[in-house]
């Protein structure tokens, strides 16, 4: 059997993933695709407790090591338990983030070392990477602005503005670095004409 390939959506907060990824998994759906859509932090039992405790308020202290060593205790067992056996089986991963958020947010956010972040990287997942990542990029003023009129603020998006805007950069040098597999789709238009590059990225990648 054919392996599935890996696809990630990146981007701030109010970039419009979720309703993004959504229209992603329809068109692979549409294109007789098995899909499994997930998520990071969170896409296992072990991975959403992670979750609550990385975006709730409960531990709002959390230093930003414990914070990187949490985000690849998750991923660990997302890859293990999840990811690489749908991958195996043929399925087409989309995962809403994953290790560019890593270096976007802890590299870019909290300003740690990549080279540790490189390092919990090769550990946790070898030389498996996304084979397609789609980031939705849009100003971070755009952006708090959409995630403030949705909810209320999680522990990240409690951050301050300068915080994003290094996180942001960090998502768009990763872009720059490796444009082969991170295509870039501004966020900031109407969603149809988001949704129209998002199209053409995946029939190309449909394509290869």
């Amino acid at each position: 059997m054919k392996p599935g390939r890996f696809i990630t959506f990146e981007g701030i907060e109010g970039a419009g993933k979720s309703c993004n990824i959504s229209h992603a998994g329809m068109l692979l759906k549409n294109s007789a695709k098995p899909v499994m859509l997930t998520r990071e932090p969170g896409g296992t039992p072990l991975g959403e407790s992670l979750r609550e405790l990385l975006l709730g308020h409960k531990h709002d202290d959390i230093s930003s090591t414990a914070e990187l060593l949490l985000m690849f205790a998750a991923r660990a067992q997302h890859l293990q338990s999840k990811i690489l056996p749908a991958l195996e089986r043929g399925e087409w991963v989309i995962c809403d983030r994953f290790t560019d958020a890593t270096y976007a947010y802890q590299g870019g956010g909290r300003n740690l070392d990549t080279a540790a972040i490189a390092a919990l990287e090769s550990l946790v997942q070898g030389e498996r990477r996304p084979d397609l990542t789609i980031l939705l990029d849009l100003p971070v003023s755009m952006g708090l602005e959409r995630a403030g009129n949705r909810s209320a603020p999680d522990r990240f998006e409690r951050e301050k503005h300068d915080f994003f805007e290094r996180v942001r950069s960090a998502y768009l040098q990763i872009a720059e670095r490796d444009p082969q597999r991170v295509k870039v789709v501004d966020a900031s238009l109407p969603l149809e004409q988001v949704q129209q590059q998002i199209n053409s990225a995946l029939f190309t990648f449909l394509d290869q």
